[in-house]
């Protein structure tokens, strides 16, 4: 099974625990060994942090992989991977990493298990860096099922920059296949609708005034429709930490979904970030793609790995974007052409086709 290993340099374009992320994943899926170096070489603490450690453990776990290398600081791993196995799989980050983060690279690598997962996921499900876990249920959740694959999602508990402390169960059946997608129609902007949320000590005024500024602000720009962002505090036995944040997300008449998010700071009003989500929310409109900046890069491995030609509609191809399709073209040798947008309502725009010829990823357990 093992051939020679893939070599990826984990400091060029993204440079960061991303490139870590996609290559592992494909790398357990396609059954490759992998080297990786430099990892995160540029960055202001260079080498493997918590987050990426838990992540790369979860996915040698998942396939009973030997992996060399992986500590705290760590620049270099080496990793074989063996047969993916489901069952009960927990990763901790021990930290506010992100929940997230370990379901990106986890995700796919389970639908081609043998048997159905459960993944119990362990760290910060708001934490700054990261998609916050509203985005992954409300916006990442309906459009990558559109894959052919459905995943249940449980918050049991929320946790906040800097202790974590949140527990989030991910249960998915794998799939023989994925189908390829097309969202190239963008349709109209029927619906915004959000959540503003504080836990722990914060007041629930906080809330209040992220909502009504972000409403404020979204107001400006879309005035014909009712935008309904509630304000939220969170039990207290279902989060650990304190912590303020907001999501905002617009639904199209063609169900596409893009948001705008933002987590509160010491020393930050509550008008400053319900705003910053809102203007984020607005930019992502703004550029006549189907898919938010955020969703971009999350959808390269499922279209690569999918059996036929994947398109999507995007804004400007994000950094993210680029490593993941470059990282895809080289180890899963699927094939990608990006291209401006020809449609005439997109001509004053920076929109772009993202098109992929997936590899057809056979699941060799069913």
């Amino acid at each position: 099974m093992a051939g020679p290993r893939v070599e990826v340099d984990g400091s060029i374009m993204e440079g960061g625990g991303q490139i870590l992320r996609v290559s592992t994943a494909l790398s357990c899926l396609l059954g490759l060994p992998l080297r990786v170096q430099k990892i995160r070489a540029g960055r202001s603490t260079p080498g493997l942090r918590p987050q990426h450690l838990s992540g790369l453990e979860m996915i040698r776990d998942l396939c009973d992989g030997r992996l060399e290398g992986a500590e705290i600081g760590s620049t270099e791993i080496t990793f074989t991977p063996e047969k993916i196995k489901g069952g009960i799989h927990t990763a901790d980050t021990k930290t506010a990493g992100s929940v997230c983060l370990l379901m990106q690279v986890s995700m796919p690598c389970v639908l081609f298990a043998a048997s159905p997962s459960e993944l119990h996921l362990k760290g910060g499900t708001n934490a700054e860096m990261a998609p916050q876990i509203d985005y992954t249920v409300m916006v990442f959740k309906p459009i990558v099922e559109k894959f052919g694959f459905r995943f249940n999602c449980d918050i049991k508990t929320r946790g906040y920059y800097p202790k974590g402390g949140g527990e989030v169960i991910v249960r998915m059946s794998p799939v023989k296949q994925l189908n390829p997608i097309n969202l190239t129609d963008r349709g109209c902007v029927t619906k915004i609708y959000g959540r503003a949320f504080v836990a722990g000590v914060l007041p629930f005024k906080v809330a209040k005034d992220m909502a009504a500024a972000a409403v404020r602000c979204i107001r400006k720009e879309i005035r014909d429709l009712y935008v309904n962002i509630q304000p939220v505090q969170e039990p207290k036995d279902q989060a650990f930490g304190n912590g303020n944040g907001i999501i905002i997300i617009a639904e199209t008449s063609t169900g596409c979904l893009f948001a705008g998010s933002s987590l509160g700071k010491r020393g930050v009003n509550a008008d400053k970030v319900g705003i910053e989500a809102a203007e984020m929310l607005l930019a992502n409109l703004r550029h006549g793609g189907t898919v938010d900046e955020y969703l971009q890069d999350q959808l390269i491995v499922f279209m690569a790995l999918a059996n036929g030609v994947s398109r999507i509609k995007t804004g400007p191809v994000t950094l993210h974007t680029q490593t993941a399709i470059h990282f895809a073209e080289q180890i899963a040798k699927a094939k990608f052409i990006v291209k401006k947008s020809e449609d005439e309502e997109d001509a004053s725009k920076d929109t772009y086709i993202i098109e992929c010829q997936g590899i057809g990823m056979t699941n060799p357990n069913l």
